[in-house]
Parts: C-alpha cells; sequence; structure tokens
C-alpha cells in the first residue's frame, strides 16, 4: 500500500488530517478489483442498502430447536430476522392422522386413536361410520371449526384429525377380573379431570414405582396422551395399563360393586390421611385424585365411599396433584405393605 508521507507528526492537528485517497484529484494506485473497498460498508457487496442502513446479508443455513433447516430472511430497515417456520407444531408430530379414509380405517384396524376432531357441520357417510366406530372404541369425537382443523395441519385434512395414542388402553371389567383371579388386591387410581400432560406422566411414574395397577382416565376432560406424557412418565406408561372410561359416574359404581373401597383424596375431607387405620387402605382400594383447579366434582366425591385429606401446616394449604397423588399413594402401598 502507497506510503502516506502528508500526516501530520509532532505538532500537526490529527483532527484536520484527509487521507490521501479522499483529497480532491488524489488518484489511487490499487488494483481495480480492489477499487469498491473505499465505498461506505452499505455498498461493498452489489445491491447493498443505502447508507444508514442494514447492509444485505447472504443468506446462511439456519436451524431450529429440532434441528431442521430453515429459511431465514432479513427484511427492509432495521427489522430483525424472522423465522419463516409457519407450520403448526401439531404439524410435525407423527402421531397423527389426517382424511376421512386413514381414520376410518384405522379405526377398522383396531389402532388407538387418542381424540378424533371433525369438521362441524359436515355429515356424510363416511363421517357416520367414523363416529360409530370411535364410540365403540370408547374414542372422544369433537366436532370442530375449520379454524381448529387448520392450526393443527396445514395439509389436506379433508376436515378430519386424529390423534394416535401411543398405548393401547385396557378394558376395566377385564383387567379386574384378571386381577381377582390371580389372587392380587386391587389397587388402582382414579384421575378426574387431570389435564397436564406432565402432571399426568408424573403421576403415572409414582404410580407405577408404589404398585397401582391400573391409571382410570375419563374419556373426556383428561389429559392427552402422548409422546411427552410417555417421556415424563419414564417410560412407566408403557407398563402400567391405563383404562379410558366413558363415564367415571357409572365406573365408580362398577368398582364398588365389585368390592374395592373407593377412596377420595381432597381437602375439603373432615378426616386426615395420617389418622386413618391401615386396615381401612390395606384391601381393595381405588383413590381417586382431581383436577388441578377445582379438585374432585361433587357428584363424583358423593359416590365414594371415604373422603380423606393430606395435613398441611403451611399457609398455602394446597398442593399439585401430582405431589398430592405421591403422598396418598404412599400412604396406601404402606399400608399394604404392613
Amino acid at each position: 500500500m502507497e506510503k502516506d508521507t502528508d500526516r501530520p507528526v509532532n505538532g500537526g492537528f490529527e483532527d484536520d488530517y484527509v487521507p490521501r485517497r479522499f483529497r480532491e484529484g488524489a488518484g489511487d494506485s490499487r488494483p481495480e478489483r480492489r477499487e469498491n473497498r473505499d465505498a461506505p460498508r452499505s455498498d461493498r457487496r452489489p445491491g447493498g442498502n443505502e447508507a444508514g442502513s442494514n447492509r444485505s446479508r447472504p443468506n446462511r443455513p439456519f436451524y431450529d430447536e429440532q434441528g431442521r433447516q430453515v429459511q431465514r430472511s432479513r427484511p427492509a430497515g432495521d427489522a430483525p430476522y424472522k423465522q419463516h417456520n409457519t407450520r403448526p407444531a401439531a404439524d410435525r408430530s407423527i402421531d397423527m392422522l389426517f382424511g376421512l379414509r386413514p381414520i376410518l380405517e384405522a379405526l377398522n384396524a383396531g389402532r388407538t386413536l387418542d381424540k378424533i376432531f371433525l369438521l362441524r357441520g359436515t355429515k356424510n357417510s363416511m363421517t357416520q361410520d367414523i363416529s360409530d366406530l370411535a364410540r365403540a372404541a370408547n374414542v372422544p369425537v369433537s366436532m370442530v371449526p375449520l379454524e381448529k382443523l387448520e392450526g393443527m395441519t396445514r395439509k389436506n385434512h379433508q376436515g378430519a384429525v386424529a390423534y394416535v395414542s401411543p398405548i393401547d388402553f385396557a378394558p376395566l371389567d377385564t383387567l379386574l377380573a384378571g386381577l381377582f383371579e390371580e389372587g392380587k388386591v386391587p389397587f388402582l387410581l382414579l384421575l378426574d379431570r387431570v389435564t397436564d400432560v406432565r402432571n399426568f406422566g408424573a403421576i403415572a411414574r409414582t404410580a407405577e414405582c408404589l404398585g397401582v395397577q391400573a391409571l382410570v382416565v375419563p374419556a373426556r376432560g383428561a389429559a392427552q396422551i402422548n409422546g411427552d406424557a410417555v417421556k415424563t412418565s419414564a417410560g412407566a406408561l408403557n407398563l402400567l395399563p391405563v383404562c379410558r372410561e366413558p363415564d367415571l359416574h357409572r365406573t365408580i359404581e362398577f368398582l364398588k360393586n365389585s368390592g374395592l373401597t373407593v377412596v377420595a383424596c381432597t381437602e375439603k375431607a373432615d378426616a386426615d390421611l395420617g389418622h386413618t387405620e391401615p386396615a381401612s387402605l390395606s384391601g381393595p382400594i381405588a383413590v381417586v385424585m382431581g383436577s388441578e383447579e377445582d379438585g374432585i366434582s361433587p357428584d363424583l366425591l358423593r359416590l365414594c365411599d371415604q373422603r380423606l385429606r393430606i395435613p398441611m401446616s403451611g399457609q398455602i394449604q394446597s398442593l399439585n396433584v401430582g405431589v398430592a397423588a405421591g403422598i396418598m399413594l404412599f400412604e396406601v402401598a404402606k399400608a399394604r405393605i404392613t
């Protein structure tokens, strides 16, 4: 590079100094291929923005949290990069079916579906067959608007979307009869409207560790059993049978008629769990836990044989349902061992 000998030194004024290449009439001896290095930064690349704005940048690979490459671009002005990935989260799920024919064939093949969503106002022979088969298999069907289906998937769903369950549900009557035939003392856990997936998975993990022989959940108003639930349960949902019942009222009546004591864990009870005789918890028993918001519904509470509360001395006087279930199940498991 040419040495600039006119730079002021020892008493010169640095603020008045102007490099030779910017002086009027000064030539530039650098090669032509480097001609644009003295241009403003925003104009160094072809198609650069105007001076003062963000200079354009080449598109580079960008990866989301799942490791998939997505496209990004920088709009004009100072707006930040935006990831152009508008697909709904459910569209990336591997446990989804969409389309009338695939869902109908899945039901005919006996695949275990968690929920089915049909377009509201659509009535034809295929939707009727889906509804009939789903009712027979205790699969809840919801009639939803188009916006709901579009929020699940951008693909051609034909007005029908279904979630495939990662587990197979067990019939309660067959399971209970098998326990009695094997000489085992039934120990079941009923969950009334527990809708949080992680709570459900944590409860399943605790239940399997403490010897619960089956989980009973309602067909409607329960947490979706998906990959997150299985992961939170640490695989317990692959070992612990889950029974999905259309009506918990009839389920409780069936269990009582089968010789089980139905015990509700609720803060509305008068008796403390710690003051209960172990003998009352050591026989055939079904424990009922309520939802995260309002606990066990009043009509189910009236059907239970016992109501027990967890004694607490703190000011909050409220426990997470997963924690409460762990305490309750531990007391039952301790009574069954002793």
